[in-house]
């Protein structure tokens, strides 16, 4: 072991490791990286994380830099995960810390999944309405900010969250809450770190309200921090939004405060295919209008695929040669839901089938809902990377950029099956690629700019549903405009002064760096 390793070890109460195998079980995440750390810090309590935060800020005060990546369950799919410095896992910090049943208020740590918060808020009868992986991290929720598959209806993570516990990069700890004009001054004028933030941050946001505004106001992505709108807001000013997407590159969240609510009915769903996407499209809006738990649209080729697993799904496929597949789920009045789209039958397609949930065809929607994983994963000697993943296309543009898919695939040579929300307007695209091929940089980098591109050209964004990281920044870091950027660029030096905070991932990332680190062996894909 090494003298870093060794003298942490002796700072905190969790492990720190620096032997290979360990190293090389935090190399990989969801994306298509391979970054090999130099330490991996599991970290058991808040304080444990200020030790480490503070022996890493020590150290670049001085001009050595030890680099921190926060990471949770290793899910994320932009590289954000990953660094050559030190991991930082909050896997330990996995406790519920307080429930107050009454106020539907529940104090966690950081570490603490999707699934065990939900588990234990259930038998309450309350639930975080949060559709995304179940195995993934409150904190990776917050860093990431994911536009989940209910976010349609519930609006996402950060509609739950009330207060977040940070550690700084210099080890100190800030609490967040809204200050007024008057806090925000009383703050800023403490001669301590969260003090300077506060001053930094307030004479940053001044004179900005015009540019807030527009903000607010567009679906501009999740590249930088545009979450600095909803910080700041008519004179008061809560740093807490900031927190949101930005990926570990300010702080590391170590405790939440959510509000809960009460778990609706079991939803009931519905699948309709149809061989042309406007007959589709009217189906869609209709589905939309009866605010759907979820309400998602698929290439039928995703569905043929994983037909070919074994998976029973003739149902759905007979009589479909191209086409998209319509699923939605209805957890509020469903009967009268699925009424209302079976009475659409009739103005259908002859092509098209409608399948209502029932006990006859509960097998099959069951099949469906398995489905994306099996397209994700059978790929043979290939892999299908999350490149082009998670952004955003207005409704109204979804049939030309359908179009333009047919061309793009044509030219690139890849399949391009497009699948996602039409309720949150968020997509992805998972071609197959062989990873292990010579060409294999060359081309999943023409498929990121051509993708941003096309998705640009119609009114979308590329981080429309999730931050850049370190893949999609090769892109979005000359797409964003010479004024926000420059108001990024200060927030982010107003939290990490050193730049130790997941260097390379967001504003920094480096093309070069992140396309040598591209991995050369395939890895199975699950959702």
């Amino acid at each position: 072991m090494g003298k870093i390793a060794r003298y942490l070890n002796q700072l905190t109460i969790g492990n720190v490791f620096d032997s290979a195998d360990v190293l090389e079980a935090y190399s990989t995440d969801r994306s298509v990286l391979r970054i090999r750390p130099r330490i991996v810090a599991l970290p058991e309590s808040t304080d444990d994380v200020r030790r480490l935060m503070r022996f890493c800020y020590q150290l670049a005060a001085k001009g050595i830099k030890i680099p921190v990546t926060v990471r949770g369950s290793g899910l994320d799919e932009t590289g954000a995960d990953l660094g050559n410095g030190m991991i930082l896992s909050t896997e330990k910090l996995n406790r519920l810390l307080e429930a107050d049943r009454r106020e539907r208020l529940v104090r966690v740590q950081a570490g603490i999944t999707l699934k065990e918060l939900n588990t234990a808020l259930s038998v309450n009868g309350l639930t975080i309405p949060v559709g995304g992986h179940e195995m993934e991290t409150i904190g990776g929720l917050i860093a990431n900010a994911p536009v989940d598959v209910y976010a349609g209806k519930y609006g996402g993570i950060m509609n739950y969250v009330e207060k977040i516990e940070v550690v700084l990069p210099n080890g100190d700890i800030l609490q967040t809450l809204r200050l007024n004009e008057r806090g925000i001054t009383k703050r800023a004028n403490e001669k301590t770190f969260e003090g300077t933030i506060y001053k930094k941050v307030s004479e940053i946001v001044s004179g900005k309200d015009e540019m807030f505004k527009i903000l607010r106001e567009r679906k501009t992505g999740n590249a930088g921090y545009p979450r600095i709108a909803r910080a700041y807001a008519k004179g008061s000013l809560d740093l807490m939004p900031l927190f949101f997407g930005a990926q570990g590159t300010l702080g590391i969240v170590t405790e939440v405060i959510l509000r809960a609510v009460p778990i609706e009915k079991t939803p009931r769903r519905v699948v309709a295919t149809f061989e042309d996407f406007h007959e589709a499209e009217k189906f869609l809006d209709v589905a939309k209008s009866l605010k759907p738990l979820r309400l998602d649209i698929y290439d039928i080729n995703i569905i043929k695929t994983a037909e070919e697993t074994g998976k029973r799904l003739s149902e759905i496929t007979r009589r479909m040669t191209n086409g998209f597949v319509v699923y939605a789920e209805f957890n509020r009045r469903p009967s009268a839901a699925l009424r209302k789209l079976a009475g659409m039958r009739a103005k259908m397609p002859k092509s098209s089938q409608l399948i209502i949930d029932s006990p006859k065809s509960a097998v099959t929607l069951d099949e469906f809902e398995n489905s994306l994983i099996s397209f994700l994963n059978y790929t043979r000697t290939s892999e299908r990377p999350a490149i082009v993943t998670d952004f955003y296309v207005p409704a109204h543009n979804m049939s030309s950029f359908i179009n333009d898919l047919v061309v793009v695939g044509d030219g690139l040579k890849l399949d391009l099956a497009v699948y996602g929300s039409y309720s949150t307007e968020n997509y992805h695209l998972r071609p197959k690629f062989n990873v292990e091929a010579e060409d294999f940089n060359k081309r999943a980098t023409a498929f990121l700019r051509t993708g941003s591109f096309v998705i640009k050209r119609q009114g979308g964004a590329l981080t429309g549903g999730a931050p850049e990281g370190r893949i999609k920044a090769v892109v979005t870091n000359d797409q964003i405009a010479s004024d926000a950027r420059e108001i990024y660029e200060q927030i982010k030096t107003a939290f990490d002064p050193y730049g130790i905070m997941n260097p390379g991932v967001k504003l920094g990332a480096d093309a070069r760096y992140t396309l040598r680190h591209f991995r050369n062996e395939s890895a199975k894909i699950t959702v």
